[in-house]
């Protein structure tokens, strides 16, 4: 594979400065089986930040149910919270949506019953507080590659549908996505030419083995995964070992991993 880097297709880091924003639900809208699109409302979103579709936020709620929403803030040696407050309980979430203008952003919960997170967002309800930090930095990935190929399960899905509706219609995307409950396989906006594949939940490979499949197009490509860690670590594996894409063309998170609460990593 040509690996040479043109100006439109270098892909770029950029830091964000660290804000923690209070924020308050807007609005609350079912947009699958399991899933909840939530609009956070807050003038302090005037200035919000978010450059790439695989950013994330980190979202903070009150410690303990029905308690007041402490929220830490920037000082001399990074975020502190006052003396004695317990620490907010804290996930990170993509971004799926937001005006700068309205003062509003958009971000979808998958319900999976058994995280603070999730279960916050069964109960929320219009007027209820949130902190968010950040995004502190995003990876911007040019929308300018020939071809596009999104990898994930149903966690990924908001920043996929995010990275679709951005790209142009001159750009061509395969979406591989796996899913538990047919209930949240959706149509997806997109001036692009879309593949979309979807996958049924089961072994830890199912993903790494659909990706397998597939015969990559012509040209200068970028492939992204986000997901369960073993199973986007064995994804990775498949587009760099099988189809030799160079490893600066894959980027590959793990957002979330069996057995642990809160887990999120870069795999490469």
């Amino acid at each position: 594979m040509n690996t040479s880097t043109s100006p439109s297709l270098v892909v770029e880091r950029v830091r964000h400065t660290l804000q923690v924003r209070r924020l308050t639900v807007q609005a609350i809208e079912r947009v699958g089986a399991n899933f909840l699109r939530i609009r956070f409302a807050g003038d302090s979103l005037h200035d919000f930040v978010s450059a790439s579709f695989d950013d994330h936020a980190k979202l903070m709620l009150p410690a303990q149910p029905g308690q007041p929403l402490v929220l830490p803030q920037p000082g001399p040696d990074g975020l502190a919270l006052p003396p004695g407050a317990e620490k907010p309980a804290m996930r990170d979430y993509t971004p799926r949506q937001y005006d700068n203008a309205a003062r509003v952003l958009d971000i979808e919960f998958m319900l999976h019953g058994d995280g603070a997170a999730s279960r916050w967002a069964e109960s929320a309800q219009v007027g209820d507080e949130v902190g968010l930090g950040g995004p502190r930095g995003s990876f911007v990935v040019p929308t300018a590659f020939d071809w596009h190929l999104l990898v994930g399960d149903e966690t990924a899905i908001p920043a996929i549908a995010r990275r679709l509706e951005e790209l142009p219609e001159t750009a061509q995307a395969l979406v591989v996505i796996e899913t538990a409950d047919a209930g949240d396989r959706r149509a997806f906006d997109s001036r692009a030419s879309v593949q979309l594949h979807w996958v049924e939940t089961g072994a830890t490979d199912a993903l790494a083995r659909a990706v397998a499949a597939l015969t990559l197009p012509a040209g200068e490509g970028f492939a992204w995964a986000g997901g369960e860690a073993a199973s986007i670590a064995a994804v990775r594996q498949v587009l760099v070992g099988q189809h030799g894409l160079d490893k600066s063309r894959v980027r590959a998170s793990a957002y979330w991993k069996r057995g642990s609460a809160g887990h999120h990593e870069t795999l490469g």
